[in-house]
């Protein structure tokens, strides 16, 4: 029988020889590191925030491309280009995907088995989570807002909901009038401490994902600016940077980044749901979190672009969309960069000067899965079709193909 204390040196070496093993699949199991998880360093310009990511997980098809965005009816000399966060992976399309790098690496480091995130109805970023939860072998349960007249029934298959249900997230409703007196942090405490009781490992990802931790996703963000920057054909950098605003990390890594980085752009927000003073807070609170000793107000502008509510749109505003779909190409989302984008265009109509001359790169966050949700509405702004008019007459060409 061999001694006590060799049996235990062997199993520390055993243990050290399988998380060796699994630092290496972290890193190379994937081609071009896509999934893996990867020690964090942050740009210089950040270094002294507070607390750093140890790691990240590699989610998302990054760099995101910037180009030209030719809007019409813009302010004399003023050039808008975009940021394509949209184009950052198809189920996982959207700004969510880079605060979920650092979150979901947090979740796994922490021993989660399964991650719980909140939202309404057509939550991107609850689609994102369920779907980068699968991608790493996580359990996904979601919190959904609807309406209290929809709050026991099938929530169906429409957009988001959708992709959510075939990666098989678990899916909890709650009315809006639940949500507004209970809040979001009681919810998802509530449905944490079941998971707890059945033996689980829940990891709770807030609103948006916007914490402070999910804040460094955006902080990366300006340091992929400024790297896209160094070879295309904005050498001269931006003078603003216009966003949507639904939860308030995206708008706080950008804004203390631009101020700390060499970028030093005017971050505009456009709110689609609660009022600027809220999110100069909440922002205040995630910049505070990270001990980045700057005010919110001075680093970031933020406007009311809520219209008649959160996810609500007004017949001129899905307008909009299609004209700028119709005119340029680029599909806006109807609840947060088309809401920014139509609120961005009515301020530089009613104050031209402010954005003469001026070069500013737009932020497109993704969302496209939340239009199927605006069917109905929009049913008559693009009825541009008709049945084609064939000839009996006309002989058919060998070579076309038949159908039956």
């Amino acid at each position: 029988m061999r001694p006590a204390i060799n049996l235990i040196t062997e199993l520390e070496r055993e243990r050290e020889r399988v998380e060796v093993e699994s630092e290496t699949m972290d890193h190379s199991s994937s081609f071009e590191g896509f999934l893996a998880k990867k020690p964090y360093k942050p740009p210089s310009w950040a270094s002294h925030l507070y607390p750093i990511p140890s790691h990240v997980f590699s989610l998302a098809h990054f760099p995101t491309p910037i180009h030209k965005w030719s809007l019409p009816h813009l302010p004399n000399n003023t050039q808008v280009w975009l940021k394509r966060d949209d184009l950052s992976g198809m189920q996982l399309s959207g700004n969510k995907v880079r605060k979920l790098e650092f979150l979901l690496a947090d979740a796994l480091a922490q021993g989660a088995d399964c991650v719980i995130t909140i939202g309404g109805i057509q939550s991107n970023h609850c689609r994102a989570t369920a779907v980068a939860s699968k991608y790493l072998n996580l359990d996904c349960y979601l919190i959904l807002r609807t309406s209290k007249v929809l709050a026991d029934k099938d929530p169906g298959l429409t957009g988001n909901l959708l992709v959510e249900r075939l990666v098989g997230a678990h899916i909890d409703l709650v009315s809006k009038e639940e949500y507004a007196k209970i809040g979001s942090l009681a919810l998802t405490s509530l449905l944490k401490e079941k998971l707890i009781n059945e033996g689980r490992k829940p990891y709770v990802i807030p609103v948006g994902g916007s914490n402070s931790l999910g804040t460094w996703g955006y902080i990366e963000a300006i340091r992929e600016i400024e790297q896209q920057l160094q070879t295309g054909n904005s050498k001269a950098g931006f003078d603003d940077i216009v966003v949507a605003c639904g939860s308030g990390g995206t708008i706080a890594g950008l804004a203390i980044g631009s101020r700390l980085s060499n970028l030093k752009a005017n971050v505009h927000a456009f709110s689609v749901c609660d009022d600027p003073d809220y999110f100069h807070d909440y922002v205040q609170g995630l910049v505070d979190g990270l001990q980045g000793g700057v005010s919110s107000r001075d680093i970031v502008d933020i406007q009311n672009a809520k219209g008649i509510g959160y996810a609500m749109n007004t017949t001129e505003e899905l307008k909009f969309v299609k004209e700028i779909a119709e005119a340029t190409g680029v599909i806006l989302d109807p609840v947060y960069s088309g809401k920014a984008a139509y609120g961005m265009m009515k301020d530089m109509s009613e104050n031209p000067k402010k954005w003469e001359g001026r070069k500013v790169l737009f932020i497109h966050t993704g969302g496209l899965l939340g239009l199927f949700d605006k069917t109905d509405q929009m049913g008559s702004l693009v009825g541009n079709w008709c049945k084609m008019d064939i000839r009996d007459s006309i002989p058919r060409k060998d070579g076309t193909g038949k159908m039956f």
